[in-house]
C-alpha cells in the first residue's frame, strides 16, 4: 500500500472544487434538525488503522504530514474501511506544525509522542522563532498543509465534508516551554507568572 502512493497525482486547483453530497454534519454544526445524528471520531485516521501504520513503516510521522498525497491518502482510509458509515473526514495534520514553520524542531518519538529537542526555556529563546522574522510567510511555510486540503477535497469528490483542526494558543505554547507533553505543565505555568510580558507576546503570536 505504502509504496504504491504515487506522491505526484495531486490536485491543486482552488477554483472548482467538487460539490458536497452528504451535509449533514454541517447541517447538526449549524443547530438545524437532522434525521440521525453525524458519526465522526477523533483521531479517525491513525495508527488503529493497519493500512496507515503500512504507510508509516516507510515514512516518519511529519512526512505523511507534509507531503499532500499521503496526507490525503491517510484522511481516506478509514471513509474506505467504514464506506457509508462516517459523516466526515478528517484531514491528517497535527497541531504541531504550528511551532516547526514558527522555527522550532519537533520529533515524534516512538511511545513518546511529541518531543521538542531545543524547547524554549526562557524569554531570550524567543530570539529563536522566526515567525517575526522579515520575508516570513505563514502561507509559504505551511503551503503543504493548505495544498493536502485542496488536494483531499478533490479526492473526496463531495462524499463528505473535510474538517480541519487547530491547537489554541495556550495548547501550543505548553509544548514549546514543557519540550513535549505534561500533566502539570509547570514550566508553561511559571512562564504566566515570572515572564508575564513574554508569556503574552508568545501567546499572540
Amino acid at each position: 500500500m505504502a509504496s504504491s502512493i504515487d506522491l505526484s497525482a495531486v490536485n491543486f486547483d482552488t477554483t472548482t472544487l467538487p460539490a458536497l453530497k452528504n451535509d449533514l454534519y454541517l447541517r447538526a454544526a449549524r443547530g438545524e434538525e437532522t434525521e440521525r445524528a453525524p458519526v465522526w471520531c477523533m483521531r479517525q485516521a491513525g495508527r488503529y488503522l493497519p493500512e496507515f501504520r503500512a504507510i508509516r513503516v516507510e515514512n516518519e510521522f511529519f512526512r505523511v504530514c507534509r507531503a499532500p498525497a499521503l496526507a490525503t491518502e491517510v484522511t481516506l482510509q478509514p471513509l474506505r474501511r467504514y464506506a457509508g458509515l462516517l459523516d466526515a473526514a478528517i484531514i491528517f495534520s497535527d497541531i504541531l506544525v504550528i511551532p516547526q514553520a514558527m522555527g522550532l524542531e519537533v520529533q515524534m518519538v516512538a511511545g513518546k509522542g511529541p518531543h521538542f529537542p531545543d524547547p524554549l526555556r526562557t524569554p531570550d529563546d524567543l530570539q529563536r522563532l522566526v515567525d517575526q522574522s522579515p520575508g516570513f510567510s505563514v502561507d509559504t511555510e505551511l503551503d503543504y498543509v493548505y495544498k493536502a486540503l485542496t488536494n483531499t477535497r478533490h479526492a473526496l469528490d463531495g462524499q463528505v465534508p473535510l474538517l480541519g483542526f487547530v491547537g489554541a494558543p495556550w495548547t501550543l505554547m505548553a509544548y514549546m516551554i514543557e519540550g513535549g507533553g505534561s500533566k502539570t505543565l509547570a514550566l508553561a505555568k511559571t512562564w504566566l507568572f515570572a515572564h508575564r510580558a513574554a508569556a503574552h507576546e508568545l501567546l499572540g503570536r
